[in-house]
């Protein structure tokens, strides 16, 4: 039975039941939409509103409701919407009572508020992931203090680095998107129930004790604006699509330091796939597959900006449109999340390879320039004359670790026996010691912080 049919004289025509039906995706709402139900027949009650029999008896077959979909002895089916369901199924059970579990609200608060109270537990279940993989890159980067590896602007060597800085990085990138899902868990902790279809309720309920009891914050202030803001859900896919984004580039870090060419990382076999042709590939499709559920996330973000951007107040139907979208992001954001703490934790550092590969190609001639530079030299000259030396080892097939002292010599009087040490990969790191720097010394540093600012958000 339809909550809204006796305007109605004529019965919806099929196709366009079928195209209103929100339950095969809303019903994922059940346990929200009892949860705060059971929430709002208490405060009816308590507030005279419905007798104390009629809320426990509401109450009663609520509960029971829940542990019968939970135990999965009764299937939500035939209703318009999740909330139809539970409150055609509760008048069924208890008969006239459960018709007035709907005084003073409407199906737009209610879904509203379900969604809030969704929204706010899929924030909290993405907030553990994100912890468990800033948890697993912080014991990468502690493994990473013993190795030295290129650092790469515009994907070119550029200076050699502590392995674990790299590992840090993203640790870094993902505190920020626990910082920012935290934040907008705070902003979107506020009840819209008790806002009526738009306008509140001519009923003396108490919409501090609803509030309470579904641990909001407090009560929206607006009831126009309780009913018919998503801001909560765009913000969520924002996030979300800020993590992906990161996730995205660490995949494309492991793709590239995976393959023969680098060879500074080796991905496990059980995050790796064959070739149904070529015997002896292993490629990575696990993280491929991440890099392309980016766009698809971004995608979702899009739909429910374009969703909101033209809706007048209050409710519009148009806000159907807030969940499906939703529902497969958080999906794929935690398995993305959590796959990659896995795949994390069981990668193996090549650490023969990042050592030969950051002293190739140069990559230590900005330590020549600051040697020369500590001596007294301008930085711009030492700049000029470290490159006609790089120049003059390209001729000659040479390398700056190669090079003897009197070579050395031959292009600036500055220099002394210690540039040979200068110029090896480790020592290049190990001189990073500035804040935030990429020696060994400071990698622990940025662990500790990273651990210490991790442990103050309330994350279970």
């Amino acid at each position: 039975m339809k909550l809204w049919q006796g305007r109605f004289d004529e019965p919806t025509a099929k196709d366009a039941d079928e195209f209103n039906d929100s339950l095969p995706f809303d019903k994922k709402l059940w346990k929200e939409d009892i949860t705060a139900s059971v929430a709002h027949a208490k405060m009816l009650g308590k507030c005279g509103i419905i007798s104390e029999s009629e809320c426990d008896e509401i109450c009663g077959g609520l509960e029971a409701i829940y542990s019968d979909i939970e135990a999965g002895d009764l299937e939500i089916k035939d209703a318009e919407d999740i909330h139809s369901f539970v409150e055609n199924e509760l008048v069924a059970r208890i008969g006239d009572s459960g018709k007035k579990l709907h005084t003073a609200r409407s199906r737009n608060d209610q879904v509203a508020t379900d969604f809030r109270l969704y929204v706010r537990n899929s924030t909290d279940r993405t907030l553990r992931s994100l912890k468990g993989l800033v948890e697993s890159l912080t014991d990468k980067a502690e493994s990473g203090l013993k190795y030295v590896m290129p650092g790469y602007t515009h994907l070119r060597k550029a200076q050699p680095i502590c392995a674990g800085h790299f590992f840090n990085a993203y640790a870094e990138m993902f505190m920020r998107d626990i910082d920012r899902f935290s934040c907008s868990r705070k902003r979107m902790n506020v009840m819209p129930l008790g806002s009526g279809a738009l306008a509140g309720t001519s009923y003396p309920i108490d919409r501090n004790m609803t509030a309470t009891l579904l641990d909001f914050d407090r009560p929206c202030e607006n009831s126009l604006d309780g009913v018919s803001d998503r801001d909560f859900v765009a913000e969520y896919l924002f996030d979300a699509s800020m993590a992906m984004s990161h996730l995205s580039r660490l995949c494309e870090d492991i793709i590239l330091y995976s393959t023969e060419e680098f060879g500074f990382l080796e991905i496990p076999d059980a995050y790796s796939t064959g070739s149904s042709i070529m015997p002896q590939k292993k490629n990575p499709d696990i993280p491929e597959l991440m890099r392309g559920k980016t766009g698809r996330i971004y995608g979702h973000l899009m739909a429910i900006l374009t969703t909101l951007k033209g809706i007048p107040l209050a409710y519009n139907k148009d806000l159907q449109e807030d969940k499906e979208g939703f529902f497969d992001a958080e999906k794929q954001l935690v398995a993305c999340l959590n796959i990659m703490a896995e795949l994390i934790d069981n990668i193996t550092m090549r650490g023969n390879r990042m050592k030969k590969a950051a002293e190739a190609e140069f990559a230590c001639a900005t330590d020549v320039a600051d040697y020369l530079a500590k001596k007294g030299v301008p930085f711009r000259t030492a700049h000029s004359v470290t490159g006609r030396i790089v120049r003059w080892c390209i001729a000659e097939g040479r390398t700056l670790q190669n090079m003897t002292i009197e070579e050395y010599q031959s292009f600036d009087k500055h220099f002394d026996v210690d540039i040979c040490q200068t110029v090896l990969a480790k020592n290049c790191a190990d001189a990073r010691t500035s804040y935030g720097g990429a020696s060994p010394r400071c990698v622990k540093e940025n662990i500790r912080s990273i651990k210490k600012r991790l442990s103050k958000y309330e994350i279970d």
